[in-house]
């Protein structure tokens, strides 16, 4: 696989990793629990992984790991090169079969391949409301028509300010308006390192149409 070097000249410049190669450099951030989602974990065990799995914004790799290890064919991408090298070893080290690559979520494109599982645990709730919306997009060039998309994100229900940007049902619905059908939008939870009560969250499950 050939993933081009640059954006064409017309299209959206790539966003910089911020600050979380430092973050995954220092101490553990709370997200990065050492195993998968237990709503993830949930999903697996009811056979909703199928097909080639695309992690986005997998971070170490938790649950690309989780649907290769059930012999799916798995890619997690992460605008953070530090994050990649830690989910390769993760990879390594585990004996599974996994590709992670350094990408930006808002140029899936570039992968030139389509997914029929994609797996988001924390990444729409740190985008901004235009970048969500460019998110959609890009998710919607890779996943075919009937492909699903399963997301973790902070609820609006979480209270204090610590955190990432709360999300409210209806911002889902909003931003999953256009070319996907919302089927399901469930209190859940986040695990964090923390806090073993974790943080409240919705679990979603959309389709491409």
């Amino acid at each position: 696989m050939t993933i081009p070097p640059s954006p064409p000249p017309d299209g959206p410049s790539p966003r910089p990793p911020h600050d979380f190669d430092a973050i995954y450099a220092g101490d553990t951030p709370p997200w990065d629990i050492g195993r998968p989602q237990p709503a993830f974990e949930r999903l697996a065990q009811a056979g909703e992984l199928v097909g080639q799995v695309l992690d986005v914004g997998c971070g170490t790799g938790e649950h690309a790991l989780l649907a290769a290890s059930l012999g799916h064919e798995a890619v997690g991408v992460d605008i953070s090169p530090r994050a990649i090298e830690l989910a390769k070893a993760k990879a390594a080290e585990r004996g599974l079969e996994a590709r992670f690559l350094v990408l930006d979520a808002l140029r899936l494109v570039e992968l030139g391949e389509r997914f029929d599982t994609v797996l988001d645990c924390g990444l729409f709730h740190s985008l901004d409301d235009e970048d969500r919306e460019r998110y959609v997009r890009s998710l919607t060039e890779v996943v075919p028509s009937g492909g699903r998309y399963h997301m973790l994100c902070f609820s609006d229900h979480q209270p204090g300010d610590w955190g990432p940007r709360r999300v409210a049902e209806g911002e889902i619905r909003v931003a999953f308006s256009k070319g996907w059908e919302t089927e399901s939008i469930e209190p859940a939870v986040i695990d964090i390192t923390f806090d073993s009560a974790g943080a409240l969250a919705w679990q979603v499950a959309a389709t491409r149409m």
